[in-house]
């Protein structure tokens, strides 16, 4: 990542959308065949039935938590939402913003020496958009706080 980007306008929300659609429709897709299932054969008793239904919903809960991540930048600050986890940070914690080749995802390194990943910018199956959302983040942090730029 390395050319500068112009800084977007506020308020603005990162997610990796393609991803997060993925999972969705594959999870309704397994919630609703594995409630068909449960439904249409006529051998399963009512506690069976329950756990096909159960385990559908299981899988379709799993997958929605995997689609939680995003980065949500505002004029104060920048929120960190990631799979079980949820940090507010004010711009001036926010050294630098990396996203390096076969990096995961952005990593947001922080005043206190520490380093955040921000699973809501991942290159996965849109890698040119996640370059985009990280110059954009890039460029806010070093609009807004301390921010420079990365090597």
């Amino acid at each position: 990542m390395s050319a500068a980007a112009p800084a977007p306008a506020l308020p603005v929300t990162f997610r990796p959308t393609r991803t997060r659609a993925v999972l969705m429709t594959v999870g309704v897709a397994v919630l609703v065949v594995l409630t068909a299932v449960a439904l249409l054969l006529e051998r399963l008793g009512p506690g069976e039935r329950a756990s096909f239904v159960l385990t559908g919903l299981l899988f379709f809960g799993v997958l929605t938590l995997l689609s939680r991540p995003k980065v949500v930048a505002e004029e104060g600050g920048v929120t960190v939402v990631n799979l079980t986890t949820k940090r507010r940070l004010e711009w001036a914690e926010v050294l630098r913003v990396n996203l390096r080749p076969g990096d995961p995802w952005v990593y947001l390194d922080l005043a206190d020496g520490t380093s955040l990943p921000a699973m809501g910018i991942q290159p996965g199956i849109a890698k040119a958009h996640a370059i985009s959302d990280a110059r954009a983040l890039r460029a806010l942090a070093e609009r807004h706080g301390t921010g420079r730029a990365a090597d």
